[in-house]
């Protein structure tokens, strides 16, 4: 009986699917914290290989008030060829003294597809909630207590090997928050604490 001789293997070569290009620019209130926390997301792998993600951080504007940050983000906007797909700004509410034009800064962005970043009262909260729940009321002061509590830093400078692993349980807790909120009817200025940084991480990392 002739034996059959098995024909070619047909070889399957897998082609990597790499999700399209796309490009964030984000304009920061502060001048040192939020900058090195992005700069430190954008080197994550799944920031800068699966996400195909580059974020743009736009240092110049740092200091400015929320609404002039609206402002310079509207103007980018405006002039942009086509090259930037979301615009960010990344701001506080500030406690004891809220940020004067708040309102009319997120209604501002709002009104020109401007992503706002919020975070009430300051970003040290955004910080605390990568390791633990916050849920009662605090001012700036008390926010940047808590976080050096928890990561031992005493002034703005940021250690990223802290915080990194421990961003998708932070975007988590502060998605429960806004929903907590949402509940009670509570927006700005009045949703102390909160924080919409875990919308841009979503931005830039998606579930899938």
């Amino acid at each position: 009986m002739a034996s059959r001789r098995a024909g070619p293997k047909q070889l399957t070569r897998r082609v990597a699917v790499l999700r399209p290009r796309k490009t964030l620019l984000v304009f920061c209130e502060g001048l040192r914290t939020e900058p090195e926390y992005l700069h430190a997301l954008r080197r994550q792998p799944s920031v800068r290989e699966v996400a195909a993600v580059d974020i743009r951080i736009d240092q110049h504007c740092a200091g400015h008030t929320p609404l002039g940050l609206v402002r310079k983000a509207i103007v980018a906007r405006q002039r942009d060829g086509g090259e930037i797909d979301e615009f960010w700004c990344v701001f506080d509410v500030e406690w004891p003294t809220p940020h004067p034009g708040l309102r009319e800064a997120l209604k501002l962005a709002a009104d020109h597809d401007i992503h706002i970043a919020l975070t009430n009262p300051c970003f040290e909260l955004w910080l605390a909630l990568h390791f633990d729940d916050c849920t009662a009321w605090l001012d700036n002061d008390g926010a940047r207590r808590l976080r050096r509590r928890y990561d031992g830093q005493p002034g703005k400078s940021l250690d990223a090997t802290l915080y990194m692993p421990r961003r998708g349980a932070a975007a988590a807790r502060a998605a429960e928050l806004d929903r907590r909120h949402a509940k009670n009817g509570t927006a700005p200025p009045d949703d102390n604490p909160s924080s919409g940084m875990h919308r841009l991480i979503a931005s830039v990392e998606p579930v899938d």
